[in-house]
C-alpha cells in the first residue's frame, strides 16, 4: 500500500505542478469556457487576477508537499486536504459557468484521488 500512496502523491503532485508551471499559458481542452491560459480562465470564472497568484501559489506549494510527503509522511494530509479544497472550488467554477461536465472531470479526478491519499491510504 505504501507504494500506491507514493505513486499517487506523484502522479498528483507532478500534475499539479505540469498545469501550474508548464501548461500555464497553453491552450488545453480542459480550460474552463473558451479560455486559451489560465489567466484567460480566472477572467472567464469572474474572479479578481489576484486570485489567480494565490491558488497558482497554494496548488504549487500543495504539490511540492505532497511530494515531499514521500520522505516527511506529515506532510501528506494538509497537503491532499489544501489540494482537494481548492481542486473542490476548481469544479464549482467549471458548474458556475456550465461548462460540459469533460472540462471539470481531471479537476474532479485530482480531487478524489487526494481524498483516497487522506482517507483511504
Amino acid at each position: 500500500m505504501e507504494y500506491f500512496s507514493i505513486a499517487l502523491q506523484l502522479f498528483i503532485g507532478l500534475s499539479i505542478l505540469n498545469v501550474w508551471l508548464i501548461q500555464y499559458n497553453k491552450d488545453t481542452q480542459w480550460r474552463g469556457g473558451d479560455a486559451k491560459t489560465i489567466k484567460e480562465e480566472f477572467a472567464v470564472y469572474g474572479l479578481p487576477m489576484w486570485s489567480l497568484y494565490i491558488i497558482g501559489f497554494l496548488k504549487v506549494t500543495f504539490a511540492i508537499a505532497l511530494i515531499c510527503g514521500i520522505w516527511f509522511p506529515e506532510l501528506i494530509n494538509p497537503a491532499a486536504l489544501g489540494l482537494a479544497f481548492l481542486l473542490a472550488g476548481s469544479v464549482l467554477m467549471h458548474i458556475k459557468i456550465k461548462d460540459p461536465i469533460k472540462k471539470s472531470f481531471p479537476a474532479f479526478l485530482f480531487l478524489v484521488l487526494c481524498l483516497i491519499l487522506v482517507f483511504i491510504l
